[in-house]
């Protein structure tokens, strides 16, 4: 298969987002417990300054539910027993739900403190990401894991999420991403990564995440732009020319990326067709997703969406006026 690339070369997508010269910050609270799980903080967060100021605080206690947190136990204890979220569903609207996952769609002007809470815990993952105290301009996707032995909650144990701006100047489709550790190396980054991408395509947001991106998140990024790829590839006839534009178009992921991707999955012949094109050798397509555990099925099943049904409810509330 023939696969015309751009005529210029694209900029390099995958530097990382931290300057050599500066140092990564350390993390200024020792350990953080989520519901019964200890984790080590890999970087400081902006919690109060009463609460991690000065020296490095022990411990911090967050509601797995609420996300609320506290460094005394005994005020953790308390509230636990008694967090309006214990037994219920997080905030937000369903939007996704297939097997044991489960994402929600919440508003962070709606839901003001949860989402700062939220993005407090997240910063203790994530190196240069900015917690935005106004959260009002973004959607926050909780991914919620449903069979966890982590959690005895009704619903299921939230395992990450990701963030989005709702107008992006750059029309990125996420903004901040992050499996919690005790979930991390288990495939479920690419679920989020892949729901991100199919909201994109309903949006018809044409493009990618927040650049630069994080080592962390650049490789899980380069992941999914190669299963997508890939994807695409095997399922366009054999002996077609397609462009990556024509791949772009189909996977919503940017020129620059499918490019990136066909690089890292070394899959392109030396030799060129007449007309200049590389050659995309499908039997190394085929090796390198065998090698990779990478399955020709989609991450995500799109029919799995739940569709909002506002226009059909706005219809039943004229038509009752009318009955009046």
């Amino acid at each position: 298969m023939a696969v015309t690339m751009p005529s210029a070369s694209p900029i390099n997508v995958l530097s990382p987002n931290r300057t050599p010269n500066r140092p990564p910050m350390q993390p200024n609270v020792a350990n953080v417990v989520l519901g019964n799980l200890p984790i080590k903080p890999w970087y400081p967060s902006f919690y109060p300054e009463d609460m991690v100021g000065g020296r490095k605080t022990e411990r911090l206690y967050v509601c797995q539910w609420c996300f609320r947190y506290t460094s005394e136990i005994m005020k953790y204890s308390a509230h636990c027993k008694v967090c309006p979220l214990k037994d219920e569903a997080p905030p937000g609207d369903l939007i996704y739900e297939k097997d044991d996952y489960i994402i929600h769609q919440i508003d962070g002007e709606e839901h003001k403190l949860y989402a700062q809470n939220l993005s407090l815990l997240s910063k203790l993952f994530l190196d240069t990401k900015s917690v935005f105290f106004d959260v009002s301009t973004f959607l926050y996707y909780p991914l919620i894991l449903r069979n966890t032995s982590t959690s005895s909650h009704p619903y299921g144990q939230i395992v990450g999420f990701f963030s989005k701006e709702k107008m992006s100047w750059d029309n990125n489709n996420v903004a901040c991403i992050l499996i919690f550790p005790p979930w991390q190396k288990r495939g479920l980054g690419q679920i989020l990564i892949a729901a991100s991408y199919e909201l994109g395509k309903r949006e018809q947001r044409f493009g990618g995440p927040e650049r630069p991106l994080s080592a962390l998140g650049r490789k899980g990024y380069v992941s999914f732009w190669c299963g997508e790829v890939y994807r695409c590839l095997l399922a366009s006839p054999l002996k077609r020319t397609v462009t990556v534009k024509d791949i772009s178009e189909e996977t919503y992921i940017l020129q620059e990326d499918v490019v990136a991707a066909l690089k890292e999955m070394d899959v392109l012949e030396k030799r060129k067709t007449a007309s200049g094109s590389v050659v995309v050798n499908k039997s190394k397509l085929r090796a390198w997703a065998e090698k990779n555990g990478v399955s020709r099925e989609p991450i995500v099943d799109v029919d799995a969406f739940v569709e909002k049904e506002e226009e059909e409810d706005e219809d039943d509330e004229e038509e009752s006026e009318m009955e009046e």
